[in-house]
C-alpha cells in the first residue's frame, strides 16, 4: 500500500496534525494496522512478529480521534519496547513506560490535544498505567469528544435500577465501590464490579409485589 493510501485511511481516525507522524511509524516498522470492531474489554492490542506475520496493531473503530491516537501510541510503545528488549521485560514495565512517554512527547510539543485533555494526559503520562481506563478523569474528558453523545454511563443510572450491557446481560445497580459499582446480574444472581464509565442501556423491569 502506498503512503498516500495509508494517509487517506488513517486520517479518518486521528487528528489531522498527527497523520504524518503516525504514517511514518506505520511504514518504518511495517505495521499491519487493523481497524477492529468495537470490543468491550480492550481498546486496542499489539502482537509481536511470530514468523508468519510482522508487527500487528489493532484499534477499536469507534474511538474518537484523541482516544484512537492515545491507544495507537500505547500499542506502538509495546512495539518499540519489543524491538529493544524482545520478551525480556514486563509488558507494562518501566521500559514500556519510558517508550510510551517518549512517543507521546512528540504530540505534546505540537499541542494536538485540546488543553483539558493535554493537561490530564501530562498527569497520566508521569506514570502511565496498563490502561488509560484506570485514569477516571482522563477517560471522562476523552468521552466528551465521542461521536455518540447520547451514550449513557453506569454512573448516570439511578441506584437500584436495571440496565443492560452490550452482550445482552441485565444487571441491578447497587452500591458504589470507589470507581466501580456492585451490580447483580439478573440471570445468575452473581455480583460484579462494573466501572462507572461503562456505557449501558437503562431498562425498566416489572417486579412482582
Amino acid at each position: 500500500m502506498t503512503e498516500d493510501k495509508i494517509k487517506n485511511i488513517i486520517k479518518k481516525y486521528i487528528p489531522a496534525e498527527a497523520v504524518t507522524q503516525v504514517v511514518k511509524w506505520l511504514i518504518q516498522y511495517k505495521v499491519h494496522l487493523k481497524i477492529a470492531a468495537p470490543r468491550r474489554s480492550i481498546l486496542g492490542n499489539y502482537r509481536s512478529p511470530d514468523g508468519k506475520y510482522g508487527h500487528r496493531i489493532s484499534i477499536n473503530s469507534n474511538l474518537n480521534p484523541y482516544a484512537f491516537l492515545l491507544t495507537f501510541v500505547h500499542e506502538l510503545a509495546h512495539l518499540t519496547t519489543y524491538e529493544k528488549y524482545r520478551h525480556l521485560v514486563l509488558p507494562h514495565g518501566i521500559e514500556w513506560k519510558r517508550e510510551f512517554q517518549k512517543l507521546m512527547s512528540l504530540f505534546f510539543d505540537k499541542h494536538i490535544f485540546p488543553k483539558e485533555i493535554e493537561e490530564a494526559l501530562q498527569n497520566y503520562m508521569s506514570n502511565p498505567a496498563a490502561s488509560s481506563c484506570r485514569d477516571e478523569n482522563l477517560m471522562r474528558l476523552l468521552r466528551k469528544y465521542d461521536k455518540e453523545t447520547h451514550v449513557i454511563h453506569l454512573e448516570e443510572v439511578a441506584p437500584n435500577s436495571y440496565f443492560q450491557i452490550d452482550d445482552g446481560r441485565i444487571f441491578l445497580k447497587g452500591e458504589k465501590l470507589r470507581k466501580n459499582y456492585k451490580c447483580i446480574e439478573q440471570k445468575t444472581k452473581k455480583a460484579y464490579r462494573i466501572h462507572g464509565l461503562m456505557p449501558v442501556i437503562p431498562i425498566k423491569i416489572k417486579t412482582s409485589t
